[in-house]
């Protein structure tokens, strides 16, 4: 059983443009002295992942493979670019190559942070033989500003919504999955939405009406550093 992280690294953060002098991509921003990227990369190693798949844009791939190889020489680290930014399951699908037959996949956004490791409860060796889905979720009071998970008594996702206007639930879809390899497939038939964008909420739902996917609620903290305001909420948080 081979466990991969990829983590989508391409998007630009055009709110964060400005901040701190900040003329690049967000994942490069400085986090309490480190690049975001190293940030999320040093907290995923803590939780025991070794292999990783880092999904850049044109612009900045050699600036991160430089600034992630030198800080991570011992780890297993590729690179792939996501030519246009045509949603997360599209950044997701640029892995592919990377992505073996039986492969367990944790996906990631590159701006997502936890208190603790997410993983920790999941049963990777029973994983591997069932496959399917997993989504982490964290009870919020404004579920209208995420994705929202339906779920039953035994922790099976009924439903995704995003961004309801009326939401069935208050558990908010955080940016941190498993897959399994059937996944890149899957991307493959998927259809962009009405942004034009392919929705990792749809992949995910191909997962739900096959009955494989299943949730996992955690307590602790989750930022989502998109803003300066994350930004600085994240560093208070930070060890």
């Amino acid at each position: 059983m081979r466990i991969k992280c990829v983590i989508a690294a391409g998007g630009l953060g055009t709110r964060l443009q400005g901040f701190r002098d900040n003329d690049k991509t967000k994942v490069l921003l400085e986090v309490n002295s480190m690049p975001m990227i190293n940030q999320q990369i040093n907290q995923l190693k803590q939780w025991g992942v070794e292999e990783f798949v880092i999904v850049t844009s044109p612009n900045f791939d050699s600036l991160i493979r430089e600034v992630t190889s030198q800080a991570f020489p011992d780890l297993t680290i590729n690179y792939t670019i996501q030519d246009n930014p045509k949603g997360i399951s599209h950044a997701f699908s640029k892995a592919e190559q990377y992505i073996c037959t039986g492969d367990t996949v944790i996906f990631v956004l590159g701006d997502n942070f936890f208190e603790e490791n997410l993983t920790k409860e999941v049963d990777f060796n029973k994983f591997s033989n069932e496959g399917g889905c997993i989504i982490f979720t964290k009870k919020v009071t404004n579920p209208n500003e995420f994705g929202v998970a339906t779920v039953d008594n035994l922790g099976n996702v009924m439903n995704i919504e995003e961004k309801p206007a009326k939401p069935k639930s208050n558990l908010a879809v955080v940016g941190l999955y498993i897959f399994d390899s059937l996944a890149m497939s899957k991307i493959k038939k998927l259809s962009p939405s009405s942004r034009g964008e392919y929705e990792i909420t749809d992949l995910i739902n191909m997962y739900i009406n096959e009955k494989k996917c299943t949730n996992v609620e955690f307590d602790g903290w989750w930022v989502d550093a998109g803003t300066p305001d994350r930004i600085i909420e994240l560093e208070n948080l930070l060890p």
